[in-house]
Parts: C-alpha cells; structure tokens; sequence
C-alpha cells in the first residue's frame, strides 16, 4: 500500500447473531469496493466492548464475523481482514484523539444518547468516547474513503472534524517535519444502495437489531429458508397494494422498508424494484421477496457455518490480516507521535 492510493476502511461490530441490516448496511458493500480500492476491512472488537460482552461470546462472534466477510466473497489476500485488538496503534492514537476531541463534540452525538439512554451516568466511558476511537481506525491508515450507513454518518463527521483539528493544533510541527500544510486528509463518506439503514421487520420507524427481544423482527444471516419465509410472511405491512412511484411510500414505512430490502438484494433502484412490482399485492410482493432473500443468504449462512468448523483457519486469517495492517498503521503512528512532540526510541 502506497501512502497516496485511494484506501477504504470499514468495520462491523462482532456483537452476536449477524442479520440483514449488517449484510445491507456494509458487508455487501464491502464486496464491491475491493473491486475498485485498497480496503482494510476490521472486526471492531474494542467497539464491542464499550458495552458489556460475556468473553466467549465475544471470541465466537469474532470468528462469526470473520467467516461472514469470507463467505460473502471477500478476498483476504488481496485485501486486509484482521481484528481491531490485534493492532495496538488502533488504542494508542485513539488516546491522542482523546486529547484533541472536544467534550461539547461528543456530548453532541445521537447514538451515545440513544445507547446510554436516561442512565448517561452508568454508560461507559468507552461508549463516550466510542467515535474517537472510531476516528483513529480510520486515520491510522490515512483512509480515503469510509463506507458507512446513516447511522454511522455522524462518527465520520466527527471523524474528519478530529483531523482537522489535529491539523490546525499542530499545523508547525507538521510544515516542520515536511508534511505540508496538513498530515491528515479528511475521509469521504461511502453511503450507496437502496437500503442504507435496514429497519424492523415488526416497526418501519425502528433500526433492524439484535438487541429486539423478538427474533421476528430481523433476518438473521443463519436463518434457513422456512425461518426467512415465515418472518417474510409475517412482516408488518398495510392493505394497500404497492405504488408505482418512490413518492408513494413517503408515508409508508414499513412498504418502503421492504421495497428498500428487495431493491439492495438485486442490486436494483426503487424506481426499477416498483417498475416491476407496483400494483401487486404484498401477498405477491413478499413471495418474490422471501425468494430472492433465501437465494442470496442461504449459500452465505452455509458457507459461514462451515468455515466455523475450523477456527485455526479463520484465526489465521486474522493473525495474517493483522500483521499486515501494522506495517501499514504502525509507520503512521510514529510520524504523528513525532509531530505530537513524543521521545521515541
């Protein structure tokens, strides 16, 4: 990897139980990129834990993850899969961006204040500064481009906002070491598809989660195909048949939902998905739904289940993953330490 080539970070959190909305939202996404860009892709562990994981738990959902991201087709030799706690300079330049970020910035953020709800004072201080850290994978690797579903659209802001200060904080020790004017660029946001941010099968104004108490709500990547077809069936819609225009569905959420997961499935617009669909039934609508969703997700939920049955492998891919992302993050972090103004050896 060179240090001007354009260079794509993203990561999934390994929480359990991988759904839909994860598939949507990012790991398909990835699958495409590494078509076009340099792409470190990480299994963000340390994010995991800024709320409570039962530790095997967590060990299992790591490798989940890691044979999700190889079953759905990317390549681990071309491109860098690891996990976030293997690469220290993650946690170190997150401390350095904990002394350049603003309280006022991070008091700011909806999904602390979404996860932390009214019991803010029992969040972790982890959860707090959760979007430093999340600048840190990005800028450690000088990332160009962020692939990141709406929700995740402020963290980025935020991102850039940490660089651009670091920038301006330390702009002569960075013209004196001959960086230029600036030693980060700001990274751009990736936000692509239909269905962006994959909402609950039961409530059209709720995000797809793990974190709902009833299965029905999400399609997890491990259903076979008579779970997926019963959840399909029984996903909340309203009587009326589908519209033939996107502005139809401004006032229907749970509709707009479901257009929104058919469309990112086949790789197709809204516009294209209601040009074929519009006027049907949702009895109709669903049937092709549940068909398309179990051929493209069951070969996937096979494919990870059986490349969990050798954990030696999917740890050496990590390992492997790993090792090559120090060599690109570790020279990064010494320069920024330099600039910072740290005695190194």
């Amino acid at each position: 990897m060179s240090d001007h080539e354009e260079r794509v970070f993203s990561g999934v959190q390994p929480t359990g139980n991988l759904h839909l909305g994860n598939y949507l939202g990012a790991i398909k996404k990835f699958v495409a990129l590494q078509e076009r860009h340099t792409c470190l892709y990480c299994v963000v562990d340390m994010h995991a834990i800024t709320e409570w994981q039962e530790p095997e738990a967590l060990r299992r959902s790591i490798r989940e993850l890691t044979a999700a991201y190889l079953a759905v087709g990317i390549d681990p030799k071309a491109h860098i899969i690891f996990n976030q706690s293997q690469v220290s300079c993650h946690a170190e330049l997150a401390w350095i961006f904990n002394c350049v970020a603003r309280m006022g910035w991070l008091s700011r953020m909806t999904q602390f204040k979404e996860k932390a709800g009214k019991h803010r004072e029992n969040a972790s201080v982890g959860l707090f500064a959760y979007p430093n850290l999340m600048a840190a994978d990005i800028l450690v690797y000088k990332a160009t481009h962020v692939p990141v579903g709406d929700d995740q659209k402020q963290h980025l802001e935020l991102a850039r906002d940490i660089a651009q200060k670091f920038n301006t904080d330390f702009a002569a020790s960075i013209a004196a070491r001959g960086h230029g004017d600036a030693f980060f660029t700001l990274p751009e946001p990736l936000i692509t598809g239909p269905a962006t941010r994959v909402m609950s099968l039961r409530d059209g104004s709720r995000k797809m989660s793990k974190s709902e108490e009833s299965d029905m709500t999400r399609i997890n990547l491990a259903d076979d195909a008579d779970t997926i077809a019963q959840k399909i069936r029984k996903a909340r819609t309203d009587p009326e048949p589908l519209p033939s225009e996107p502005a139809g569905l401004e006032d229907r959420p749970e509709a707009r939902n479901l257009v929104g997961i058919y469309a990112a499935l086949c790789d197709r617009t809204v516009e294209e998905t209601l040009a074929e669909h519009g006027g049907a039934q949702f009895s109709a609508f669903k049937q092709a739904l549940t068909d398309l969703m179990v051929e493209t997700l069951t070969p996937i939920g096979e494919e990870t289940a059986r490349l969990l049955t050798d954990t030696g492998h999917i740890d050496a891919v990590l390992a492997d993953g790993a090792a090559r992302a120090r060599t690109v993050a570790e020279p990064i972090l010494r320069q920024v330490k330099d600039i910072v103004g740290f005695v190194q050896g």
